[in-house]
């Protein structure tokens, strides 16, 4: 089981286990959620279509056979200057071979290591996806869509980095 331990959660509830949640909806894919820990009615909205779609009570509450049927909603992991290692060489890569689309910007190489380069071009990149401009890659640089069969950047980078 993916989300193992989670505790029932409905709308009005707030907190990590609705990131979850909003993460594993967000995996199903629906890359329009948004994750900032409220359950409000987008969140329900989302909760019952996926029901339907996994034929479950499309009540709108997220108990157990709803978080089974769930992707895993663990977080990717938050980067930013210093970061290094396989995930940071996926994440130059999808911002080296897309930078056309986000002004040009890349990393200036694929070495593994999120220094100063790579800051800019993550900065280029949630400029143009209309998120928080700091150079952290975090839930929601991880959330923007790459306006591409539903890719958004965790997924193209590689979902095997969740952090359980």
């Amino acid at each position: 089981m993916s989300n193992p331990g989670q505790p029932t959660i409905q709308q009005g509830d707030h907190g990590d286990v609705v990131k979850r949640a909003q993460r594993a909806l967000r995996r199903t894919p629906d890359p329009d959620i948004v994750v900032d820990g409220v359950f409000g009615p987008q969140t329900r909205a989302a909760v019952v279509a996926f029901q339907e779609g996994a034929g479950l009570t499309a009540d709108g509450i997220v108990g157990p056979h709803t978080w089974a049927a769930l992707p895993d909603g663990g977080p990717m992991p938050v980067l930013s200057e210093g970061s290094t290692g396989p995930v940071v060489t996926n994440l130059q890569t999808i911002l080296t071979n897309g930078a056309d689309q986000w002004g040009g910007v890349t990393p200036q190489g694929v070495d593994g290591i999120f220094g100063p380069h790579t800051r800019a071009a993550v900065e280029a990149f949630q400029g143009w996806g209309h998120v928080a401009v700091d150079g952290v890659v975090g839930d929601q640089t991880w959330g923007v869509s790459l306006h591409a069969a539903g890719a958004t950047l965790e997924s193209a980078v590689g979902l095997q980095f969740v952090e359980s």
